[in-house]
């Protein structure tokens, strides 16, 4: 799959799919500082890493795709499912990059200038995501590699 921005579907989203996406944003940050202040800023900081707004992201996209099929007269049920399933699968990639950003701020930070460690945790964070990335298309679409990357089977 090539990452691709289309700006034009920006127009394609209502006022209240806004509205849901920020209203479940709030929702997940309010319950992030509820659990800090119950159980500490550790714990807290913790479920703030949650992408507060992938619950309404995720069904927005899949009822735009299930929309954008039905329109052409096709069902479109299983296209929204999987446009959905290949944006949870870049939230739960990008998040283990973002704890490997956590991870060069924590040890860096104590040492170095917030200006050298945070370009070099973003660096981080996106290096492990886009590699993470790569290597899920070619596990999951091994046919897909050119012809030369492909072993040939040995004769006997």
């Amino acid at each position: 799959m090539r990452i691709t921005v289309n700006v034009s579907t920006l127009g394609q989203t209502k006022w209240y799919e806004y509205a849901i996406r920020f209203f479940f944003g709030g929702l997940v940050t309010v319950a992030a500082g509820l659990l800090a202040k119950k159980f500490g800023p550790t714990v807290g900081g913790l479920f703030l890493a949650f992408p507060a707004i992938f619950p309404a992201s995720a069904t927005l996209i899949e009822k735009h795709e299930r929309e954008r099929k039905e329109e052409r007269g096709l069902p479109g049920k299983r296209r929204g499912r999987e446009a959905a399933a290949v944006d949870a699968a870049g939230a739960a990639l990008g998040s283990i990059g973002l704890l490997v950003f956590a991870s060069v701020a924590w040890r860096l930070l104590p040492r170095y200038a917030a200006w050298m460690v945070l370009p070099l945790g973003t660096l981080a964070w996106a290096a492990v995501s886009v590699l993470l990335w790569m290597a899920r298309h070619r596990i999951s679409h091994p046919l897909s590699r050119r012809s030369q990357d492909i072993p040939k089977p040995l004769r006997s």
